[in-house]
């Protein structure tokens, strides 16, 4: 019976019977999410993992998820359900190794050890994570995606994948923070290293790099692209683009084609659409191309109006 009651549940749909009192926390997932978050889990080997193995290190992963419970479906590869208070994740495990297309936009180019990078796309297996819960913001989805990601660490995960977004990161990056600061840390932690990707690529007849992110829509917000001098930018832009999203999320503040921005006492950032010849830029949300202007630049065109 707790098969069938688990699959009703792992798609949305509630059991008949409600769990007694004294059992585990009921895992149903929520039904009206259509197109959940999803981040991705990379194993050298084929999965060995049980929900009450599971379930422990989930308990141990921040104070406010002691209650935290999994639940698997038996005989498959991995499918099941974990979650605390109003989080629900859905699990999705395969035994066979991540499509390339996906490996090369995540791993690829993406900034740490090479060895680890080698690790990843030697990975046997994965686990695909979708938030099913009952928290409407995203952020929030995320943080709960990345704690059962990072769950999953002692059990050989190599690497945390965010397909969406063109980003990863290696798996074990909460493991040196105090269990007590883990969701503080979460919630700044900077958009542009899992959420929203930073992404460089050289565009033939173009001097110079083109810089953007990727994943900005699923906050409802634009994603930014600039064309800076050379790779010896990166950090730069990278920086300018975490502080300006994540401006745009905490303030509920809007950012259109047109507008230009005070970003210090003389620097202002001028913001506009893509031009046609600019196609490497689209989608797969909206796009906005910043550029910089000093104060001399604004006294002059205010001149010139």
């Amino acid at each position: 019976m707790l098969p069938m009651s688990l699959l009703s549940r792992f798609f949305g749909r509630k059991d008949d019977k409600p769990p007694k009192p004294a059992a585990a926390p009921s895992l149903t997932a929520n039904a009206a999410i259509d197109n959940p978050l999803c981040l991705q889990v990379l194993f050298p080997e084929p999965l060995a993992i049980e929900a009450p193995a599971l379930a422990a290190q989930l308990q141990k992963m921040h104070p406010s998820m002691r209650g935290a419970a999994c639940e698997f479906l038996p005989g498959l590869d991995l499918l099941g359900l974990a979650g605390w208070d109003k989080h629900v994740v859905r699990l999705v495990g395969m035994n066979a190794p991540m499509p390339r297309q996906c490996m090369d936009a995540c791993v690829t180019y993406a900034h740490y050890r090479q060895d680890i990078k080698e690790r990843a796309h030697q990975a046997r297996s994965h686990i695909l994570l979708y938030y099913t819960g009952y928290d409407s913001s995203a952020l929030e989805q995320y943080i709960a995606l990345i704690l059962v990601a990072e769950a999953l660490a002692p059990f050989g995960a190599i690497a945390i994948l965010n397909e969406h977004a063109h980003a990863s990161l290696p798996s074990g990056v909460l493991k040196d923070i105090p269990v007590a600061e883990r969701l503080e840390a979460l919630h700044h932690f900077p958009l542009v290293t899992l959420f929203c990707g930073f992404v460089k690529y050289d565009v033939a007849g173009t001097k110079g790099v083109w810089v953007r992110t990727f994943g900005a829509d699923k906050f409802g917000l634009p994603d930014l692209a600039a064309l800076a001098e050379g790779h010896h930018e990166g950090t730069r832009y990278s920086q300018i683009f975490d502080r300006t999203l994540s401006y745009l999320l905490e303030s509920g503040a809007s950012l259109e084609a047109g507008h230009t921005t005070q970003m210090g006492q003389d620097t202002f950032m001028k913001v506009r659409d893509p031009e046609p010849a600019e196609y490497f830029l689209q989608g797969p949300g909206r796009v906005l191309v910043i550029s910089f202007l000093d104060r001399e630049d604004i006294d002059d065109r205010v001149r010139r109006a």
